[in-house]
């Protein structure tokens, strides 16, 4: 397994690299040239990369070595899954306040509660007390969730309403952070690999190297941020609603208003559009399936050897290629339609699941076969990412989409609960010789659920067919000739 995981990196390191010179090849940039050209847009731009990409580089040195820490304190793998269940709850409780902190604290000061939240996070990991790990992975929920709204919140502002950019420039920096994200997901692998095995400094080695990327974070956004925020104030500071005491309590009664009439409208949204309910369904199962992978991926593969980190930058590679793919397939020559990628991913993903419940049978394991199911996975998650974002775009109104998808993350994150929580009923109640059976029963449910959105998916399509709103644009719909 040591030379395979070295050769699985090397041969998807040299797809990624082939896809990515095809797709720049076919991809028009004239959007890109156009915000690109424009100096205090790039000057804008560079200001929030430097922060963010650091954010997302911390959390992504957390990812190859979780489980195994955890092992490397001797905890069972039921009790492991407890921390996991810990970690997804808190998203789901976190979620609403997420959104709701930064029109409450302040974006730029949200911002800095994740990076202190973070760190904290990541130090209680040189502890092998079970209730500061527990402690741990509540901060690490409520930091996850700050990382998907917070920094976002803070550009998006900036960008509309301080520096009256165009709003079509606003996917041109977030397509610059899905490039780099893929990038620094595989570097961070081999970063974890280095420290952790290489340099023998054990699985806790990357939660510390995470903390200077924080605190580096922490240091772009309080000064280089400040200054924006000073900035800023010469057009009307928004940005810290409490600095006058005696309207503070109307302030907080406005946002909590606010706040609930969101997730009234979002909710209607979604109850009043059949594609909208589909596609949440189809969100919901394949995502809570992920997070079970996440999970499962490293107690398969660790007791036959692999080295992890390069495991992980493998499989972030896998998803790379897939996003690649997915550029390549929607370009001028072939345009492919998001839906038949969205379709072919869940696909992949169904067949991926079903490789693995013969490849984790107790007694007989597969690694070889389990890596390769894995990669698949990866492959398909990086088709599936972008399909579903182009379909939620086109579907979900803009000034309800916070509020839409904070209501798909709800039976996502309650189905990967209840998912952990099921294996660690049939972990804790497994003989000595049922001890695989749960993995391999957890991976069969999987499948299953991937069937479901499989399902989810063709009606979609059925109650779509004729939608422009679901196609490319250019694109003919059926039955025009």
């Amino acid at each position: 397994m040591f030379v395979t995981a070295y050769l699985a990196f090397i041969v998807l390191a040299g797809l990624c690299v082939a896809l990515e010179i095809a797709a720049r090849r076919l991809t028009s940039f004239q959007a890109t040239q156009t915000a690109v050209a424009n100096p205090a847009f790039q000057r804008f731009q560079k200001l929030f990369l430097k922060a963010y990409l650091l954010a997302i580089w911390a959390d992504w040195l957390q990812g190859p070595y979780l489980y195994k820490l955890y092992r490397h304190y001797n905890f069972l793998e039921s009790q492991i899954a407890i921390l996991y269940v810990f970690g997804l709850a808190s998203c789901v409780l976190f979620a609403p306040v997420a959104g709701w902190l930064p029109q409450f604290l302040g974006r730029r000061q949200t911002c800095l509660l994740f990076c202190l939240t973070y760190s904290i996070c990541c130090f209680t990991k040189l502890s092998q007390d079970y209730f500061v790990l527990i402690i741990g992975r509540v901060l690490g929920g409520l930091s996850t969730s700050l990382l998907t709204t917070a920094f976002e919140a803070w550009y998006v502002h900036g960008h509309v309403d301080v520096h009256d950019f165009p709003k079509e420039w606003i996917p041109v920096t977030f397509g610059k952070v899905a490039n780099w994200n893929h990038g620094l997901a595989v570097g961070a692998g081999l970063v974890a690999n280095l420290f952790a095995e290489w340099l023998g400094l054990g699985p806790v080695a990357p939660f510390l190297l995470a903390i200077p990327s924080l605190a580096a974070c922490a240091w772009f956004v309080l000064s280089e941020w400040g200054q924006e925020d000073r900035q800023e104030g010469v057009h009307g500071d928004k940005n810290a609603p409490l600095l006058n005491p005696v309207n503070a309590p109307k302030l907080q009664m406005s946002t909590r208003a606010r706040f609930w009439r969101g997730c009234v409208d979002g909710l209607r949204c979604l109850l009043s559009d059949r594609r909208v309910m589909l596609l949440g369904g189809v969100q919901a199962l394949f995502e809570s399936v992920l997070y079970i992978f996440v999970f499962l991926w490293t107690p398969v593969l660790d007791p036959h050897g692999p080295p992890l980190g390069i495991i992980f930058s493998s499989l972030m590679a896998a998803s790379l290629a897939g996003s690649t793919l997915f550029r390549l397939a929607t370009s001028a020559p072939y345009r492919l339609q998001p839906g038949h990628l969205l379709c072919l991913a869940v696909l992949l993903a169904f067949f991926s699941f079903f490789m693995l419940t013969f490849s984790t049978v107790p007694g007989q394991p597969r690694p070889r076969e389990s890596l390769l199911a894995f990669l698949l996975l990866e492959l398909a998650c990086g088709l599936y990412f972008p399909a579903v974002s182009f379909l939620q775009g086109r579907v979900v109104p803009m000034e309800r989409r916070a509020a839409v998808l904070a209501w798909f993350r709800l039976p996502l994150h309650l189905l990967a609960c209840l998912g952990l929580l099921a294996l660690h009923g049939e972990v804790s109640g497994a003989g000595a010789g049922e001890a695989g059976s749960g993995t391999r029963h957890m991976f069969a449910g999987c499948a299953g659920m991937m069937l479901a959105a499989l399902l989810a998916v063709v009606s979609l399509f059925t109650v779509g067919r004729n939608d422009a709103d679901l196609r490319l644009e250019g694109t003919k719909l059926e039955g025009e000739i």
